[in-house]
């Protein structure tokens, strides 16, 4: 099981997954939006999507668990 943590603070601008998909290595999960930049993250692993932890609008703190993947 990968945790799926945020990389920086900022807010959820998109996610472009819902629980049960599969995702593939390096497929972006969500799209992060901080200082004006949008930067993609990804999962390091494939599988197929457990649970998402956030909404879009959501405000995330470096280190939280956006997503888990089974």
């Amino acid at each position: 099981m990968e945790e799926i943590r945020a990389s920086m603070a900022g807010n959820i601008w998109k996610i472009t997954v819902k629980p049960g998909d599969v995702v593939e290595e390096g497929q972006d999960v969500v799209i992060l939006e901080s200082m004006k930049m949008e930067i993609p993250i990804a999962a390091e692993d494939g599988g197929t999507v457990k649970e998402l932890m956030v909404a879009e609008g959501d405000f995330v703190n470096e280190g939280d668990i956006i997503a888990i993947i089974e």
